[in-house]
């Protein structure tokens, strides 16, 4: 890969920068609702300050909440790598693999972090939100008399029983629990759950609006060729994103257009999995890559996923399960079609038809036959290209979260 010179970092954002984005009346009402929350402060505690959606949500998130006079500090677990295993084994037991177990090890070891962590924090606030499963067992280690949400990010309606009966005792002392989906409430719980969807930032650089010159010449810089037209699947290497699926619809595509496939990945420093997959995958299309008509792009650089995802035919995300899918928002707020599987929470972002496609993921020729007909008619693709972006606009902005949370603040 090439690499580029970056220019010097551009000055913080303000709320007021987002004027003409967010619908209209938003900005009035966080400023609003936030005078009145002038002397809280709140913590937000994840597993990683890169890679993945919570760290994206909430690396500008935390600066305008400060922008507009709420306090708020973000910390990140220290953990050891054989913790991070444990996690990314929470992770996937929790949405549904039935196959894996626990060892009486694994656990304490997992309390143990937490625990040690907990004993040097700073979440003295008045409101602390701890993001999935990593650091869930704050709750327990750290004595509080201020509310305390756990917001889950993942889908865990059919959870493996034995990590969901570890899990969910320390999910019922928090006070709130907020999730991305109505179907993801689990009645057996006693903490009372809200929905509150994701969103991403349009002032990014993974979000902004770049010219057609721009988009070429960042591809260029990277080596993406764009001698013919592609399709692509931002995600990491993971179970639940099916990527060997993923190259099975493109070679269905093939058969009748002559496209690409790009899989632009990140590696995250909680997913210890994402590179052992990686290699696996490098096997299974290895003829593929050697011929350039497969690529495998790592996106450490958001103008160059922003490029891929606003220059792709088709943006595909064919995940077997998905907590809420960012990656699918950012392809809609670029006005790129998508066709997505229809599983989780991606259907309260796609109205099928309209803003984007929801598919069955297992069923590989109804996908292929989807992605085929965007490519073949242009008007299709760029209609259902500009109602996702609205669609975005007007759910799933940044501005919107922190209203959801403002209003979470003020009821607690």
């Amino acid at each position: 890969m090439v690499t580029t010179t970056r220019p010097a970092p551009a000055k913080l954002k303000q709320l007021a920068d987002y004027q003409g984005l967010a619908p209209e009346g938003v900005l009035d009402e966080i400023y609003e609702k936030a005078g009145r929350l002038k002397d809280a402060s709140m913590v937000h505690v994840n597993a990683t300050a890169i890679g993945g959606g919570v760290a994206e949500i909430l690396d500008n998130f935390v600066l305008l909440m400060n922008d507009v006079g709420v306090r708020t500090d973000w910390r990140v677990i220290h953990g050891t790598a054989e913790y991070f295993e444990i996690t990314k084994k929470f992770h996937n037991t929790l949405q549904g693999n039935r196959e894996l177990s626990f060892s009486e090890e694994e656990f304490e070891l997992f309390r143990w972090v937490n625990h040690r962590f907990a004993s040097f924090a700073d979440l003295d606030h008045d409101f602390v939100i701890i993001h999935d499963p990593q650091p869930a067992a704050l709750v327990e280690y750290y004595a509080h008399s201020r509310p305390w949400v756990f917001r889950l990010h993942i889908d865990i309606t059919d959870a493996n029983p034995q990590a969901f009966d570890f899990m969910a005792p320390y999910m019922d002392q928090y006070e709130r629990m907020i999730v991305s989906a109505e179907g993801y409430k689990r009645p057996d719980l006693k903490v009372p759950q809200q929905i509150v969807s994701p969103s991403i930032d349009p002032l990014s650089p993974k979000n902004i609006d770049l010219s057609e010159e721009r988009k070429a010449e960042i591809l260029r810089q990277y080596g993406v060729p764009t001698d013919k037209r592609f399709i692509t699947q931002v995600s990491r290497f993971d179970p639940w994103k099916d990527p060997e699926g993923v190259l099975a619809v493109w070679k269905r595509v093939r058969q009748q257009e002559d496209v690409r496939l790009i899989f632009a990945y990140a590696m995250a420093p909680d997913d210890p999995e994402g590179a052992r997959i990686y290699q696996s995958m490098a096997e299974v299309a290895a003829e593929h890559l050697e011929n350039g008509d497969v690529l495998f792009v790592e996106g450490n650089d958001p103008l160059l996923v922003n490029a891929i995802q606003s220059t792709a035919d088709v943006v595909l995300q064919k995940s077997t399960r998905e907590g809420f899918g960012l990656v699918i928002t950012e392809a809609m707020w670029k006005g790129s079609p998508v066709v997505a599987s229809n599983v989780g929470g991606i259907p309260t972002q796609i109205v099928d038809g309209e803003s984007g496609f929801l598919v069955d993921p297992y069923d590989l020729d109804a996908v292929a036959e989807i992605v085929v007909r965007l490519l073949n008619d242009q008007a299709l693709a760029a209609e259902i290209g500009a109602n996702a972006r609205e669609r975005v606009r007007e759910r799933f902005l940044i501005t919107r979260h922190m209203v959801d949370y403002l209003d979470l603040m003020l009821e607690l």
